[in-house]
């Protein structure tokens, strides 16, 4: 997968499949926290698990050149209390260029704004501090640990939480720019 050093944000697309496959096999490890994804039939379903559920928003960080799959932004939208949970990845071949930072940040203020949400919030392991500086890197703060919160192949890991709220500062770094006419979310 060629990568260039320009990227939007766009919705997620029945073909996005071979290439969310490509990610979970490049790294089954770290993408094995993201979902079962092992063949062609299990994209199909991933993808289609976010098309079913109208309180899932999803927003491709994609490359401008190609419109192939870098990573994904989703948010879990509780419309009771107005806030959702805010999780992202990107493929492992695209990772280390600042895009997941932009693109959280772009879904996110998105979200805080057009989308009617007050308070995001998001989780990850203490021993991934990449994800620790998207979280920041995107106006999210610190919260807390959770000590022993996430089970993965028996072994429990603490869980460092942050949340943003709407009236949060917004950080100067330059969100990752929406494709032409997408939404950041797929609600009709």
């Amino acid at each position: 997968m060629p990568i260039t050093s320009q990227a939007h944000l766009r919705p997620l697309r029945d073909d996005d499949a071979a290439a969310i496959l490509d990610a979970f096999q490049s790294d089954p490890e770290g993408m094995s926290r993201q979902g079962d994804v092992v063949d062609d039939e299990s994209a199909r379903r991933y993808i289609q698990r976010f098309a079913d559920n109208a309180a899932m928003d999803a927003a491709v960080v994609a490359d401008t050149d190609t419109g192939q799959l870098l990573g994904l932004v989703t948010v879990m939208r509780d419309e009771t209390n107005r806030s959702g949970w805010f999780a992202y990845w990107m493929h492992p071949r695209a990772r280390g260029r600042g895009l997941a930072t932009r693109a959280a940040l772009a879904m996110a203020s998105s979200e805080l704004t057009d989308g009617g949400l007050d308070r995001l919030e998001l989780g990850h392991r203490a021993n991934n501090p990449a994800s620790g500086a998207v979280a920041r890197g995107a106006g999210f703060i610190l919260e807390g640990t959770q000590r022993g919160h996430f089970l993965i192949d028996g072994e429990r890991h603490d869980v460092h939480t942050y949340g943003r709220l709407a009236d949060d500062p917004v950080p100067s770094t330059e969100p990752l720019p929406w494709a032409s006419g997408a939404r950041p979310w797929h609600r009709g």
